[in-house]
C-alpha cells in the first residue's frame, strides 16, 4: 500500500473570490377563478453568497489555495410568483490557518489571529424587488421588477505568519532544529548539511504544570537572505510575531567566519527585513560546547559580544534545562 505525501507547507497564495449575484424579481400577476382582477404578485429574488475566510487550527498551510486558485459563492434564487422570494444562495466559507493575514489591493484588510475569527472579503448581490413591491395607486399594474445586483469580485492574497512565542533564529547547522527536538515534542529532520529545514517547524515547549510555549525554529537565515539568498526573506516573516528570540550561534564557527561574525550577520538580514526586529528581547545561546577547545572559543566570543551568553550541547541536553527556565523567566517579563 502507498505511503500517504505528508502535507506541503505552502505560506502565500493568490486567489480569486467571486461573491453569488442576487437573483432577479418575478414579474407575474395573481391570476384565479373568480377574482378578476388579482394584481401583481412578483416575489423577489434572494441574496447571493458571501465570501468569508476564517480562521482554523485544523488547517495548517495554504497548498489548498495555491492549487486551486478561484472560488465563487452561490448566487441567490429568482423570485417567483404568489409573492414567493427567492432562497439566498448559500456563503462560500474558507478555512485558513491561525495567523493569516489578508490582502485586498496590497492592504491588509484583516489579520485572523484567533480560532473561529472571519472577515467577509466579497459580499453577495442583493436580490432585486419583484414587481409586487412597486404596486401603488398611480402604478396599480407594474410590470416591471428588477435586477439582481451583482456580487462582489476580488483578487485577494494570503500570507501566513506563524504564531509562536519564541522564535528559534541562527545559521544553518548552528543546531536549531536538534534543540528544538530536545526541548518540545516536534521532530524535525535533522541532518548535517545546509538547509536541512526547508519549512519553519513548530514545539510546544512545557515548564512544569503551569507553563508551556510554542516555538518555532526558523529556516534560512544566511548572509543575504533579505536579498533572496538561500532560502531567501520567505520565512523572515514568521519572525515578526514572535515574542522573544533565541539567536542560536556555532561556537565553531560557519563556513570560514567566526561566531561573532556570524552573530552580527544574521542581526544585519534581521534590521535589513525590519528594524523592529532587533528591538525584540533577544537571548544568545553558544552551541556545540560538547566539541573541543570550546570553551576557548566562547570565552572569545563572550570577550567581543559583551552580553550574557548561554553555553549548551543540543546534542548531549547539557545547558539546556538552564536555558529553558531562563526563557520561561524572560517569558514572563
Amino acid at each position: 500500500m502507498a505511503l500517504r505525501k505528508a502535507c506541503m507547507f505552502v505560506d502565500e497564495a493568490k486567489i480569486f473570490v467571486q461573491a453569488g449575484d442576487g437573483g432577479d424579481g418575478c414579474v407575474s400577476f395573481r391570476r384565479e377563478k373568480f377574482i378578476p382582477r388579482g394584481g401583481p404578485d412578483g416575489g423577489d429574488g434572494g441574496k447571493g453568497g458571501d465570501v468569508i475566510i476564517v480562521a482554523s487550527r485544523g488547517i495548517k498551510t495554504l497548498i489548498d489555495f495555491a492549487r486551486r486558485p478561484h472560488y465563487r459563492a452561490q448566487n441567490g434564487a429568482h423570485g417567483s410568483g404568489n409573492n414567493r422570494a427567492g432562497k439566498a444562495g448559500s456563503d462560500l466559507i474558507l478555512k485558513v490557518p491561525i495567523g493569516t493575514v489578508i490582502y485586498r489591493e496590497n492592504e491588509v484588510i484583516c489579520d485572523l489571529v484567533n480560532e473561529g475569527q472571519s472577515v467577509v472579503v466579497a459580499l453577495g448581490g442583493r436580490g432585486g424587488k419583484g414587481n409586487a413591491k412597486f404596486k401603488s395607486r398611480r402604478h396599480p399594474v407594474p410590470r416591471f421588477a428588477e435586477k439582481g445586483e451583482p456580487g462582489e469580485s476580488a483578487t485577494i492574497k494570503l500570507e501566513l505568519k506563524l504564531i509562536a512565542r519564541v522564535g528559534i533564529i541562527g545559521y544553518p547547522n548552528a543546531g536549531k532544529s536538534t534543540l528544538l527536538s530536545a526541548i518540545s515534542n516536534a521532530h524535525p529532520k535533522i541532518a548535517d548539511y545546509p538547509f536541512t529545514t526547508i519549512v519553519p517547524n513548530l514545539g510546544v515547549v512545557r515548564l512544569g504544570e503551569d507553563q508551556s510555549f510554542v516555538v518555532a525554529d526558523i529556516p534560512g537565515l544566511i548572509a543575504d537572505a533579505h536579498k533572496g539568498k538561500g532560502l531567501g526573506d520567505r520565512f523572515l516573516r514568521h519572525i515578526e510575531r514572535t515574542e522573544l528570540l533565541v539567536h542560536i550561534v556555532d561556537i565553531q564557527g560557519y563556513e570560514g567566519a567566526s561566531p561573532f561574525e556570524n552573530y552580527k550577520a544574521i542581526n544585519e538580514e534581521l534590521n535589513a527585513f525590519n528594524p523592529r526586529l532587533l528591538k525584540k528581547p533577544q537571548m544568545v545561546v553558544a552551541n556545540k560546547m560538547d566539541i573541543p577547545l570550546s570553551p576557548t572559543k566562547l570565552r572569545d566570543f563572550r570577550s567581543r559580544i559583551r552580553k550574557k551568553v548561554y553555553p549548551i550541547s543540543a546534542l548531549t541536553g547539557e545547558g539546556v534545562k538552564e536555558l529553558l527556565y531562563a526563557i520561561g523567566r524572560k517569558l514572563e517579563k
